[in-house]
């Protein structure tokens, strides 16, 4: 018995390493590196579909301000916000270290891109609607408060 919990100490032990990431058994950089065709190739059908139907207006001028944003955050300057209205934009190994004002009806919500969010939208991160957050129970509310004077 003691021999089996130390081998199980051992086990957890061993999980604790970090792991890299990869996105279906590519590395970041590997991803980076791939043309977008290759690319397209490993996304789920829903995406892969968006993007293989072309991108829209509101797209295409998304993805010069990304394309403009990974040239200076090349040369060691930090880019600026982009804001967009565009939450059906797929998030592509580009756009990673980016961060995005992606509007959620109301407001920019900030985002900033981690390689763990390819190849979701960038809607699913600024959401619509705010969890309810009810307040305390007011008169009348129970039975026995009904009755309750107010002054």
């Amino acid at each position: 018995m003691a021999g089996a919990r130390k081998r199980r100490l051992k086990k957890k032990q061993t999980i604790s390493k970090k792991v890299e990431f990869r996105y279906r058994g590519y590395t970041l950089e590997e991803l980076q590196k791939m043309p977008l065709k290759e690319f397209v190739k490993l996304l789920p059908a829903r995406a892969r579909r968006t993007i293989l139907r072309g991108l829209t207006p509101q797209q295409r001028k998304l993805a010069l301000k990304i394309k403009r944003a990974r040239r200076l955050l090349n040369k060691g300057k930090e880019p600026r916000i982009i804001r967009t209205h565009c939450r059906d934009f797929i998030i592509t190994p580009d756009m990673v270290g980016l961060t995005f004002g992606v509007y959620n009806g109301k407001e920019f919500v900030e985002v900033k891109i981690t390689p763990e969010m390819i190849g979701h939208y960038l809607g699913e991160f600024s959401l619509t609607r705010k969890p309810v957050q009810h307040g305390a129970p007011g008169v009348g509310a129970t039975r026995s408060s009904m009755f309750v004077p107010i002054k």
